[in-house]
């Protein structure tokens, strides 16, 4: 393999990146480090400018109840247990004319699979939050709830999508990803859709058009080889359709998590494994433009220096975050973009509210 500064250079005059190459890079260990955030940073100022994004969101998670025992998860609940909750309509609709009076323009929701979801659970939440906030964007669920719904219903992924477009639905959430490759995912969420699963209705979703984001969540038992793996894939799914708007990396948070409490996960990403983490998906990534970073994972500081290695979104306001939290993040729930400006200000770029399409609100 050429040496790692030509590969760099190569990159930034448009050579596409190798998978060895890729796993070369993500196994630097040395000063080297700097040198490839450096040329993503340059990759990212010539793909989407100087701006950092955010937009003006807010989650819901109607429940932490979930059929699956995921075991980097520190949110879910069985019904019944303590610190369980379901939320009713009522709850539901005043959660979103919060949305709607803290002038939102998307409203997210990701929940457990409740053992008593079916397919209307989906659309019903849908039509809710339209009907409550008629110009607010809804970005929700994910491959494993589409598949869910779809199986407690006896419909096909695809009819399920249907349904879940005429109800509302604009975009879709690119997690349950984890890592896209069967032998981890065994590990560490056995209950999940496979990776063949994942891509398939992924795939259906852009052909229907729906957009949708695509993640990462590495940091846990997961090799250098996996991640490449992982990355292969989004980069093969978005030359095919063109739907991802967007990829977001998220750190194992594990101080919560039965993974890391049993002894089979590690203690998280370290700062080395974070930073090349967005430098090289911004490198290998060449047909998706938007890298955000997660402040829920990594905290504002960490955020900052990734928006110097590839990263050019902070993502969203949040307003209320569980997930995370329960896994054992702190100060999950609210980034003030005043907070953002700041962050941005600071580097000598200009913050710029985005809609969930990366469009102007």
């Amino acid at each position: 393999m050429p040496n790692r500064q030509s590969i760099l250079d190569d990159v930034l005059s448009g050579h596409v990146l190798s998978e060895e190459e890729a796993q070369g890079l993500l196994e630097t260990r040395d000063r080297g480090i700097f040198a490839i955030a450096e040329a993503a940073d340059m990759l990212r100022a010539d793909r989407c400018g100087d701006a950092v994004t955010y937009v003006r969101n807010q989650n819901i998670n109607v429940t932490n109840c979930c059929v699956n025992a995921c075991g980097f998860c520190g949110f879910r609940r069985n019904p019944g247990d303590p610190g369980s909750y379901f939320f009713g309509e009522d709850v539901i609709r005043n959660k979103v004319r919060e949305a709607r009076e803290r002038g939102v323009t998307e409203i997210c929701t990701v929940s457990g699979l409740h053992p008593d979801f079916t397919a209307e659970s989906y659309t019903d939440l849908f039509r809710l939050i339209r009907e409550e906030a008629p110009n607010v964007h809804i970005h929700a669920s994910n491959p494993m709830e589409v598949a869910y719904g779809a199986q407690k219903s006896g419909i096909s992924t695809v009819e399920m999508l249907e349904r879940m477009q005429a109800a509302g639905l604009g975009t879709l959430c690119g997690t349950a990803a984890e890592i896209l490759a069967d032998p981890v995912r065994r590990v560490i969420c056995p209950g999940k859709i496979d990776t063949a699963t994942w891509i398939r209705i992924i795939k259906e979703a852009h052909r229907l058009g729906i957009p949708t984001t695509a993640t990462i969540m590495y940091g846990h038992v997961e090799t250098p080889a996996d991640i490449v793996a992982h990355l292969k894939i989004i980069r093969d799914i978005q030359e095919e359709t063109g739907g991802f708007t967007e990829f977001v990396p998220l750190s194992f948070v594990h101080s919560n998590t039965p993974l890391y409490r049993q002894g089979v996960a590690r203690a998280g990403a370290t700062g080395r494994e974070d930073l090349l983490m967005y430098a090289v998906s911004r490198l290998y990534l060449h047909t998706i433009d938007n890298i955000q970073v997660s402040w829920v994972k990594h905290g504002v500081k960490f955020a900052q220096l990734a928006l110097l290695a590839g990263a050019n979104d902070l993502g969203g306001t949040m307003f209320e975050e569980s997930i995370s939290k329960g896994a054992g993040a702190t100060d999950t729930d609210y980034l003030d973009p005043a907070e953002m400006e700041r962050i941005a200000s600071d580097i000598g770029r200009p913050l710029v509210q985005r809609t969930t399409q990366y469009g102007v609100p």
